[in-house]
């Protein structure tokens, strides 16, 4: 299998496309009531676009703190499916092992993944996360500070950067068997999920599809090594 294309430049790439859709979360952080320093301690804190969206919509349309906290907790649960597939490539350590859950997000999990050699894993995983901290952060701050001036996101069309750079990343990904049944897997429970739970839930939770693949992969694995 050939190798993928260079971790650190990947990363570096993946990070200022982020950092761009940051600045958005800061202007709409802002424009929700959120001060500067409030909207840089949940990017600083949180870490989580997704989740940091979702509370942030819930306070601007008036709903309270804690509604604001169960929506990011739902959002969450996406993350469950990634710890479990990472779960060889993550440090063994317990110390290391809780820094690595602070950047366990989409983007590292997804470089992660790309890569064949755990140990390409493991550089791909801290290179994206480390990146997309910084550069997401700094966007935040942009956005928070300058959101008057910049105006509105969608007219600048930011919305749209993180989400063609996120899908160039996971492409790699169906290439191989385990990902295909994986998006698969998240279609079918996307699907069912639609007509029976809340707008949004149904794509939080076609994560899912990614825990029985990790499953068949460990059975196998057992398998290889033999009793």
């Amino acid at each position: 299998m050939g190798r993928q294309p260079s971790i650190r430049p990947s990363a570096l790439a993946l990070g200022v496309a982020v950092g761009v859709f940051g600045v958005s979360f800061g202007v709409i952080a802002v424009g929700a009531g959120l001060s500067v320093p409030m909207a840089c301690a949940m990017s600083l804190f949180v870490f989580t676009g997704a989740t940091q969206f979702a509370a942030v919509s819930v306070i601007d349309s008036g709903g309270s703190p804690l509604s604001a906290v169960g929506s990011g907790l739902l959002l969450g649960l996406r993350h469950i499916g990634y710890g479990l597939s990472l779960d060889r490539t993550l440090p063994r350590e317990r110390r290391r092992r809780l820094a690595a859950a602070q950047f366990l997000i989409d983007e590292s999990t997804a470089m992660a993944l790309a890569q064949p050699d755990p140990d390409d894993g493991r550089r791909a995983f801290w290179s994206a996360g480390l990146s997309v901290f910084v550069f997401w952060n700094a966007g935040t701050l942009v956005g928070a500070m300058f959101g008057s001036v910049l105006g509105d996101p969608a007219t600048l069309g930011l919305d749209a950067v993180f989400p063609a750079a996120f899908l160039a990343l996971i492409v790699p990904l169906l290439r191989e068997r385990d990902g295909r049944l994986a998006a698969a897997t998240g279609a079918v429970i996307a699907t069912a999920l639609v007509p029976l739970v809340a707008a949004g839930l149904p794509i939080v939770l076609a994560a899912l599809g990614a825990v029985p693949v990790t499953a068949l992969r460990r059975r196998s694995e057992r398998r290889e090594d033999g009793p």
